[in-house]
């Protein structure tokens, strides 16, 4: 049988990297986007641009006033901030929103008769959230796998990287402009810009940290 994998798409860097990482680890490659209300929805017409270019289906969710409590979902909140339920965590963090999105993937999946998950979850170099850590992530392929009677395995490829690590391995994937110059990471929507790391404005957490990253793995010679 050919191997199949669901890849949780959202259009942005990380995701995008895992799609085409997906694509040399399997046959056939399904992807899937979820609209939540996110700011930066912007997010998914760029997912749908990149799954036109990698020649992959592409598929949303409408999911919008399912998730709340974040600067994402509430746009009039302060992106720079800490989370009001937790001030270690920040203002974009979405209560339940991995746990949601693999619930739904897996289902999705299933339907399929597709085992295998893949998403740009990481605990190395990411913003804090705890629905990105490995212990979520093997806690909830265990529980998925029960619920279905179905042995899910969750691939998380960035897991361990940092964000230079993470554009290196795009390059290696030969993925490098895709990423750059179409996956659209920044949390306020804009696409106004555009610099060697790809489109938005350092006034938000997640361009700061795609920035950083790229300008380190051009110093290391890595791109």
């Amino acid at each position: 049988m050919e191997k199949s994998a669901v890849v949780l798409f959202s259009g942005g860097q990380d995701s995008t990297t895992c799609l085409y990482w997906a694509l040399r680890h399997f046959d056939h490659v399904l992807t899937l986007g979820f609209d939540y209300g996110q700011k930066h929805v912007v997010e998914l017409q760029q997912a749908r641009e990149i799954a036109r270019v990698a020649n992959v289906p592409f598929g949303v969710m409408d999911i919008r006033g399912t998730l709340s409590g974040s600067s994402l979902t509430e746009h009039d909140k302060d992106m720079n901030q800490s989370h009001e339920n937790n001030s270690e965590l920040p203002a974009s963090f979405v209560p339940g929103r991995n746990a949601l999105f693999l619930t739904l993937a897996a289902g999705y999946a299933y339907t399929r008769g597709i085992a295998d998950l893949v998403g740009g979850m990481c605990q190395t170099d990411y913003s804090g959230y705890p629905d990105c850590r490995r212990v979520f992530i093997d806690s909830i392929t265990t529980s998925l796998s029960l619920a279905m009677d179905c042995d899910f395995r969750i691939h998380t490829p960035l897991m361990y990287l940092t964000k230079a690590e993470t554009w290196k391995l795009a390059k290696e994937l030969d993925a490098l402009d895709v990423v750059r110059d179409l996956s659209h990471t920044d949390y306020n929507g804009d696409r106004s810009e555009q610099h060697d790391w790809g489109f938005g404005k350092l006034d938000n957490p997640a361009s700061v940290l795609r920035a950083k990253g790229y300008a380190e793995a051009k110093s290391k010679g890595w791109i």
